[in-house]
């Protein structure tokens, strides 16, 4: 891949401590359902060099509980991962402390992260994910039961400043993982309301680690590029980052990060049309290996074919012929007959993925009512399936 050079960037992070485990750089590759599966872990890993934290899909703790085949599959790591990351996500405290006593007992990962930071209404609406850390008892108790469980393996938490404007929770949730031995904790600067859209705030990710300067506090959102990741630590004085859509498309991403947190000046990767072509054909290979059947493979792959082809020109007919093709030949034959030549377009570096925002935020009734009371929320509100 072409390189561009740059200054040398300002960096002022030292390594992440996750419990035993140190990532170096300090860039951690957020959880995307859909997305963050074995072959795009691999892809990232190996543009970083090894380097950074790389952790799967949402995995529900009831599925795993159960052994759900699709999960088995989900929490499957190459065996050159290291450290394993597993994010959990569970609104009930009793199959949530099963499920990381599975993964603790079995050796099924390294890492737990707990997710608390989801805002899609199918998740919400069960008291889950963003909408969880208004309980505050509730998420202490999740929170116990998962450390608790882990024993030596570390937990982290990925967490949203709260509902809307009007109920800020992540202040609170931070002070509880303090206390409950969480290990480190990320922000999602941003509320359950606005998804995707809008700015991420950054202040609070700088006021949570004023907050809580007991543990590591990672930032994530609007994190385009690699200098966005150096400004966000230098601005906020946070330990690290998380980077999500960001790398939709654009996997190499994270070469970028560790040369830009490294100080290095030989690199910032702009691949031409050709080099994309190659990762878009690795990546769907990947998919279809991982998957056991190619054209099941190409079909998953899809959904990336517009972000990998962002600011290239394409034309909208090829664009739509990529985008359904089902064997790697025809993927193959129909980026051959792009302009392949075309250098890294100007632009491509920033936004990418969901934008929406303004939503209202689905919740379990009678949810705003008392913070602390967490009645009504059980077992049966666990989702049956992995992968969001």
């Amino acid at each position: 891949m072409s390189t561009l050079a740059t200054p040398a960037p300002d960096t002022t992070a030292a390594p992440l401590r996750i419990g035993p485990h140190t990532v170096a750089p300090p860039v951690v590759l957020a959880p995307m359902a859909g997305i963050t599966n074995a072959p795009f872990r691999t892809l990232c890993r190996e543009f970083s060099g090894g380097k950074g934290l790389f952790v799967s899909e949402m995995i529900t703790t009831r599925a795993l509980v159960e052994r759900n085949e699709k999960t088995m599959q989900l929490i499957h790591f190459d065996a050159t991962e290291t450290p394993r990351s597993i994010q959990l996500y569970g609104v009930d405290p009793v199959t949530v402390g099963k499920a990381v006593r599975m993964i603790a007992e079995e050796d099924l990962a390294d890492h737990i992260d707990l997710n608390f930071g989801c805002p899609v209404p199918k998740v919400t609406r069960k008291g889950g994910g963003s909408a969880l850390p208004y309980k505050r008892n509730l998420l202490r108790a999740i929170v116990r039961e998962a450390v608790t469980g882990a024993g030596d393996l570390p937990v982290t938490m990925k967490m949203r400043k709260g509902l809307d404007d009007d109920h800020l929770t992540y202040l609170d949730a931070g002070r509880i993982a303090v206390e409950e031995g969480v290990t480190a904790i990320a922000l999602h600067g941003r509320t359950t309301a606005q998804h995707y859209g809008g700015t991420a705030d950054w202040d609070a990710i700088a006021r949570l680690k004023e907050h809580v300067p007991e543990i590591p506090v990672l930032g994530n959102g609007d994190i385009w590029s690699a200098e966005d990741a150096l400004r966000m630590v230098r601005e906020t004085g946070c330990d690290g980052v998380v980077v999500g859509r960001g790398c939709l498309g654009r996997p190499w991403l994270f070469a970028d990060l560790v040369a830009a947190f490294e100080g290095r000046t030989d690199a910032f990767v702009r691949p031409t049309l050709r080099e994309v072509a190659d990762v878009m054909v690795r990546h769907a290979t990947l998919l279809g290996e991982w998957i056991g059947d190619e054209a099941r493979g190409v079909i998953d792959f899809r959904k990336h074919v517009a972000w990998y082809l962002k600011g290239f020109a394409v034309g909208s007919e090829m664009r739509k012929r990529l985008a359904i093709t089902s064997s790697l030949e025809a993927l193959r034959a129909g980026l051959d007959e792009l302009d392949l030549d075309q250098p890294w377009p100007t632009g491509a570096d920033g936004p990418r993925g969901r934008t929406s925002g303004n939503n209202r935020v689905v919740l379990p009734d009678g949810w705003l009512k008392d913070p602390y009371d967490c009645a009504g929320v059980g077992e049966d509100a666990e989702l049956d399936t992995s992968g969001g």
